[in-house]
């Protein structure tokens, strides 16, 4: 049972690395690609964060685990936000259309993203309480 229950939680948490690693680099790619300024930076700042944020899913256990899916999580949400902000009213200045490019597709992936790492950190809590409640 513990093995299978150790399963399901790795594939959650690759769920959400892969995730995490493909809106880095949608971000990374878009400073390739010309974005500079002040979205530029932000959006390096998103690919270093999402880098961070996927390591440290991959390499934490128990406790440090749940906090980093819960601030991938948080993340995603936060990232969703801004580009919400930025194509409706403006965020710091930036106005977002959505014929820009990856934009349909970030929205796309940043929302996945945020059910997987819900669901990955779900997984991540009910396991330690199992654990706790057995152990």
């Amino acid at each position: 049972m513990a093995a299978s229950r150790q399963s399901i939680q790795w594939l959650w948490r690759i769920l959400s690395v892969i995730v995490l690693v493909f809106v880095g680099g949608i971000h990374l790619f878009l400073v390739f690609d010309g974005v500079g300024g002040l979205l530029g930076t932000l959006f390096v700042l998103n690919s270093v964060a999402a880098f961070v944020l996927a390591i440290a899913i991959l390499v934490f256990r128990d406790r440090l685990l749940q906090a980093a899916l819960a601030l991938g999580l948080l993340f995603l949400i936060e990232s969703l936000l801004a580009l919400w902000l930025a194509l409706t009213v403006g965020l710091f200045g930036i106005r977002e259309v959505w014929t820009f490019t990856l934009v349909p597709e970030t929205v796309v992936v940043e929302s996945v993203g945020i059910v997987i790492l819900a669901i990955a950190t779900g997984v991540a809590l009910r396991d330690s309480r199992q654990a706790q409640a057995a152990g």
